[in-house]
C-alpha cells in the first residue's frame, strides 16, 4: 500500500499526548513524507516521520499544509492525515490553532490549491468570522474549491436579494457570481436564475468552447482498426485539397459552426452518417499571449489530438460513455495562431447507444475559466 487508511491513522494517534517536537526537526520529518514514492517507495521513513508529525503542537499545523504538493498526491495524502491529527486533538484540548499563519497560507496563492484549502477547513473551525471575510476573495482564485464556495456565497447573496424582492441587486449578484464560476453545475443554476430574470448567457463563450471547425471525412476505419493509421490531415493539413476517403470518396474540408450551447460537434448531423470511419476537425486559434492552457475534450469516440502538428492526446476507446471535461490536454498556446486537429473515430457497432460520433472540446486555464482566443476562420493553408 501506498499510504496508511487515513481514518486508521486519526484512530490510533488524535488520542496520543503530544510530546514536544523541536521546530527545526519538522522539516526534517516532512521531507521524509514528501520522499514517498509510488509501489511502496520511501513508505517505512515516511511512517516513521508521520509518527512524528502527528505528535507535533498546533504551531506546526501551517508548516505541514504549506507542503502539500498538488502534483503529488501521495504525500499529500500523508501529510493531510497529519494535519488532521495535529488539528483534532488541538481542538479536542481546547489549544489554540494559530488562525494569523492559518490565514497567511489561505491568501498566498503560491501554495498549493490543496493545502490552502485543508488551511481554510481549519481556520474557519478555529475563526467564525473567516468565511464571510475572506470568500469574496477568491471569486477568481485558481483553487477550484475556493472558488466554488465564493461562487455559492454569492449565489445565496443573490437568493436573500430576491426574497426581498431586489431584482437589480439578485441579477448584479448572480453576474458577479457567474464571472467566477467554472463549475458546470453552478454555471447551469446561475444561467437557468438568470434566465428567470430574463438575463441570458452564452454558456459556450463562458465555458470557452470551440464552435467553428473545419470538417474532413469520411476516411475508412474498418472494424475500428484505422486509428494509428496517419490520412493525409495528419501531414499536413490543406484546408484546399481533396483526398481519397472510404471507398475511394472525394473528401474536401468543409466549414461547420455548432449551435450546441455545450459545444458539441454532431459529426452525423455535419457530415452524414457513417460507420467504420474518420473524420478529422481542424481550428486554427489566434492568442494573444503566450500562456499554458487545457484543451479539454469529450467523445464517445476513440480520438487523437494534435497541437501545432505534434500529437498530444490519444484514447482508443469507442463509445464508452462521456462528459463535458471529460479529457484533460495540458498544452502551450504560443503568442499568435495555434493549430488543433482532431481525429475522431466511428466503429462499425449496430447498437443505439453506439450510433454517436462527434466531440466537444475547448480551451480554459487550470480552475477550468475560458482564456482568451480568436479563431481565424479563413479557409487557407495550415501552415
Amino acid at each position: 500500500m501506498n499510504a496508511l487508511p487515513r481514518a486508521v491513522l486519526l484512530l490510533v494517534f488524535v488520542s496520543l499526548p503530544a510530546p514536544a517536537v523541536a521546530g527545526n526537526d519538522i522539516p526534517s520529518q516532512i521531507a521524509g513524507i514528501r520522499a514517498v514514492g509510488r509501489e511502496g517507495a520511501g513508505n517505512a521513513r515516511a511512517a516513521q516521520a508521520w509518527q512524528t508529525l502527528a505528535r507535533s503542537g498546533p504551531e506546526a499545523l501551517p508548516e505541514i499544509l504549506a507542503a502539500f504538493d498538488d502534483d503529488n498526491g501521495i504525500a499529500t495524502n500523508w501529510l493531510r492525515s497529519a494535519a488532521d491529527a495535529v488539528g483534532e486533538r488541538a481542538l479536542r484540548e481546547k489549544k489554540a490553532l494559530p488562525v494569523a499563519r492559518l490565514e497567511q497560507l489561505v491568501l498566498d496563492t503560491k501554495n498549493s490549491a490543496a493545502g490552502r484549502r485543508a488551511a481554510y477547513e481549519w481556520l474557519t473551525r478555529a475563526d467564525a468570522s473567516a468565511a464571510a471575510r475572506l470568500l469574496p476573495r477568491f471569486l477568481h482564485d485558481r483553487s477550484p474549491e475556493l472558488r466554488r464556495d465564493a461562487v455559492a456565497l454569492l449565489v445565496e447573496k443573490a437568493g436573500a436579494a430576491g426574497a426581498k424582492g431586489d431584482k437589480a441587486a439578485a441579477v448584479a449578484a448572480l453576474r458577479e457570481a457567474l464571472s467566477g464560476a467554472c463549475d458546470k453545475d453552478q454555471v447551469d443554476d446561475i444561467a437557468k436564475k438568470l434566465k428567470e430574470q430574463g438575463v441570458a448567457v452564452d454558456l459556450a463563450a463562458h465555458f470557452g468552447f470551440i464552435r467553428t471547425w473545419q470538417l474532413v471525412a469520411p476516411f475508412d476505419n474498418p472494424k475500428g482498426t484505422k486509428f494509428a493509421v496517419a490520412y493525409p490531415p495528419e501531414k499536413g493539413v490543406d484546408l484546399t485539397a481533396a483526398y481519397k476517403g472510404k471507398a475511394d470518396a472525394e473528401c474536401r474540408w468543409t466549414p461547420f459552426t455548432t449551435e450546441d450551447s455545450y459545444g458539441q460537434v454532431n459529426l452525423n448531423k455535419a457530415l452524414g452518417k457513417k460507420k467504420g470511419a474518420i473524420a478529422y476537425a481542424c481550428v486554427a486559434v489566434v492568442s494573444g499571449a503566450e500562456r499554458r492552457v487545457e484543451f479539454r475534450l469529450g467523445s464517445q469516440n476513440a480520438i487523437k489530438v494534435f497541437h501545432n502538428g505534434k500529437e498530444v492526446f490519444g484514447c482508443e476507446e469507442y463509445h464508452h460513455g462521456t462528459d463535458m471535461d471529460q479529457y484533460v490536454v495540458p498544452v502551450r498556446l504560443k503568442a499568435g495562431r495555434n493549430e488543433f486537429l482532431v481525429k475522431v473515430c466511428q466503429n462499425e457497432q449496430s447498437e443505439p447507444w453506439a450510433q454517436t460520433w462527434g466531440f466537444q472540446a475547448r480551451l480554459c486555464d487550470s480552475t477550468g475559466a475560458a482564456v482568451p482566443f480568436v479563431i481565424e476562420t479563413a479557409p487557407t493553408e495550415l501552415r
